[in-house]
C-alpha cells in the first residue's frame, strides 16, 4: 500500500449558536481536511482545527507546513508505519494540529490495511461512549436556558464555560445552573486560563461551600503558570484538570511529577496526533491518573478518531468531551461515528469508517 496522492482543502460549517469562551467567540467551524490516497484505492482522512490562541496553528501556517511534509510522504509504503510517523514529526517543529491530521489519516489507512475499525487496532473496547456538551459563556439566564435544553436532549454532563469579567458572575451562573438542572447532572467548569490562582481558589471554594459537587475544573489559570496550577490543586477539594498546560508528553510528565493537577485533558490537536496521545494515556495509567478525551472546535473526522481512541483507552479516559460536531449546522462527512444525543456509536467498518467528505474549498493536491 503506497501513498500516491495527498489532497487538502477547507471544510466550513456554520455553528448553531456562537461558541463563546474566555478566550474567543466563534460563529463557524473552518478546519483543514486531508485525504491520503494509496495505490490500492484506499483513502485515509484527517482533520486539523486552527486554534491560534491555544495551539498557535492557523489555516495558512498548516498549509505551509504541509507543503514541506507531503512531498516526503508520496511514494512511501504504509508498511513502514513508524518511518511515516517519523517523517511527520521530524520534518519541522511545532505545527501539532497539522501533524495530528496527518497521523489520523495514516492511522485510518493502517486500520484499513488490517481490515479492522481503528479502536480495535488501538486495543479494542466497546464502540459506544457518552459525551458531555458545552454550555457557552453568556449571561446567566441564557446559560441556564441552554443547560436545561441540553438536559432535555438527554445530556447528563454539562461542560460550563466560565471566565466572566467579574468572578462573582461565574459563581452566580454556576449556582443558577446547578439549582436548575439538579444534583444528578454532572457539571464541569472550564475557565480557559481566565483566573488568577487566588481567584480560582476563591471561586472553587465558594462553590464547594455552597454544596456544588463539581466533576472537575479545567485549566483555571494561565497555561504556563505551573506553580499557580499546583496552588489551586493543593487548596481545593475539586479535581483540577490540566488542558492548555498539558500540550505534550513532557508537560504531562511535569504535571505528574509536581502534582500540579489531578487530571489531564488529551486532545489530538495538542498532542500532535494519536501516537503521542497513546504515550500520555500510558503515562496516566502508570501514575494511576484519569484523563478527559477532548476536542477543539472539530467536525466528524477528527472527533471520530478521538472517539476511537477513547474506546480503546476506556480504563484511563473517564471523561468524554467530544461534542464538536453537535455544535455545527449539518455535516459534510459520509460515514464515521453516529451521534444520538450524548451517545456516540462507532461503525463496524475498517479504519475511521468514513467514506467521503463533501464541499471542500481551496483544494490542493500533492
Amino acid at each position: 500500500m503506497l501513498i500516491q496522492r495527498i489532497t487538502v482543502g477547507d471544510i466550513v460549517l456554520p455553528l448553531k449558536t456562537p461558541f463563546k469562551t474566555a478566550l474567543r467567540t466563534v460563529t463557524e467551524l473552518q478546519d483543514l481536511v486531508l485525504c491520503i490516497e494509496t495505490d490500492t484505492g484506499h483513502t485515509g482522512y484527517g482533520e486539523a482545527a486552527p486554534t491560534a490562541v491555544i495551539t498557535g496553528d492557523t489555516l495558512g501556517s498548516m498549509r505551509a507546513a504541509l507543503a514541506l511534509i507531503a512531498p516526503r510522504l508520496i511514494g512511501k509504503d504504509l508498511r513502514d508505519f513508524n518511518a511515516l510517523l517519523a517523517i511527520v514529526h521530524q520534518t519541522l517543529l511545532h505545527n501539532n494540529s497539522l501533524k495530528a491530521a496527518l497521523e489520523i489519516a495514516l492511522y485510518d489507512l493502517r486500520a484499513q490495511q488490517f481490515g479492522v475499525p481503528l479502536y480495535q487496532l488501538l486495543g479494542g473496547g466497546t464502540p459506544r461512549i457518552k459525551t458531555d456538551i458545552t454550555i457557552s459563556l453568556n449571561d446567566g439566564a441564557t446559560m441556564v436556558q441552554d443547560s436545561l435544553a441540553a438536559v432535555a436532549q438527554g445530556f447528563d454532563a454539562l461542560k460550563i464555560k466560565v471566565g466572566a469579567a467579574d468572578w462573582r458572575a461565574d459563581v452566580d451562573n454556576t449556582l443558577a445552573i446547578y439549582r436548575a438542572v439538579g444534583p444528578k447532572i454532572k457539571l464541569l467548569l472550564d475557565a480557559n486560563q481566565a483566573w488568577s490562582p487566588k481567584e480560582a481558589v476563591r471561586i472553587i471554594q465558594a462553590l464547594e461551600n455552597a454544596g456544588v459537587d463539581l466533576a472537575c475544573v479545567e485549566q483555571p489559570v494561565a497555561a504556563d503558570d505551573g506553580a499557580g496550577l499546583a496552588f489551586v490543586t493543593a487548596h481545593t477539594r475539586t479535581p483540577i484538570l490540566a488542558d492548555e498546560s498539558a500540550r505534550s508528553v513532557h508537560d504531562v510528565l511535569q504535571i505528574f511529577a509536581t502534582h500540579s493537577a489531578d487530571l489531564i485533558n488529551i486532545k489530538l490537536m495538542k498532542m500532535a496526533g494519536i501516537s503521542q496521545a497513546i504515550e500520555v494515556a500510558q503515562l496516566a495509567r502508570r501514575h494511576q491518573r484519569h484523563c478527559m478525551l477532548g476536542c477543539m472546535l472539530e467536525s466528524g473526522i477528527s472527533v471520530t478518531a478521538a472517539a476511537h481512541f477513547a474506546v480503546a483507552f476506556a480504563d484511563v479516559v473517564r471523561l468524554i468531551d467530544l461534542d464538536g460536531p453537535m455544535l455545527c449546522q449539518g455535516s459534510a462527512i459520509e460515514g464515521g461515528m453516529e451521534m444520538d444525543g450524548p451517545w456516540i456509536t462507532l461503525p463496524d467498518a475498517p479504519g475511521l469508517g468514513i467514506s467521503a467528505v463533501r464541499g471542500l474549498r481551496d483544494v490542493q493536491q500533492y
